[in-house]
């Protein structure tokens, strides 16, 4: 495995439209790991196959899986989630807000509308279809990550945005 180089909005691969993976052969697998193992040296919760320059519609999930987050999240704390060609079908009408931050775009935070829950369909890293319903937290991760594939960043989206350092405790989101 492989760590991959996080690209910043400077790059032009983040602002457009991931293409739809077709083939789950050997390549997209070692993309997956290297994904992944990048992901959680960076660390983060989530990431997007743009956000290391390549224009594919995958991403990865994994909540914490530490105590704190055993607690608020339960099974799904720890777990990965490997999602090619997500589409999310359903979504509920109530919006919270949150605190994110980005791979892509280190040492800022910003708060963002979301939908407390949200029905995603696609194929798992070997191209079987599967359905995932997430909510809070989860949720949350699953949106931001879809945006990257349609070129969308947080930061179009936040409601207000600053640097966790210069914040309390508080105003610390995880990056995602």
């Amino acid at each position: 495995m492989a760590l991959l180089p996080i690209i910043q909005p400077d790059n032009p691969t983040l602002r457009q439209k991931a293409v739809r993976v077709s083939s789950f052969g050997p390549e997209l697998q070692k993309l997956i790991d290297d994904m992944v193992d990048t992901m959680t040296a960076a660390p983060g919760v989530g990431l997007a196959a743009p956000q290391v320059n390549v224009s594919q519609r995958l991403i990865v999930v994994r909540l914490s899986d530490d105590e704190e987050s055993k607690k608020e999240h339960g099974e799904e704390a720890g777990k990965l989630y490997v999602v090619a060609n997500p589409k999310i079908i359903k979504a509920s009408r109530d919006l919270v807000e949150g605190v994110e931050g980005c791979l892509s775009i280190p040492g800022w935070v910003g708060t963002v509308m979301r939908h407390e829950e949200v029905v995603i369909t696609g194929q798992d890293r070997h191209g079987k279809d599967i359905r995932i319903k997430a909510r809070d937290w989860l949720a949350r991760v699953f949106q931001h990550e879809i945006d990257h594939l349609d070129g969308r960043l947080y930061t179009d989206i936040a409601e207000e945005m600053w640097r966790p350092d210069e914040r309390d405790e508080d105003g610390e989101g995880d990056p995602t």
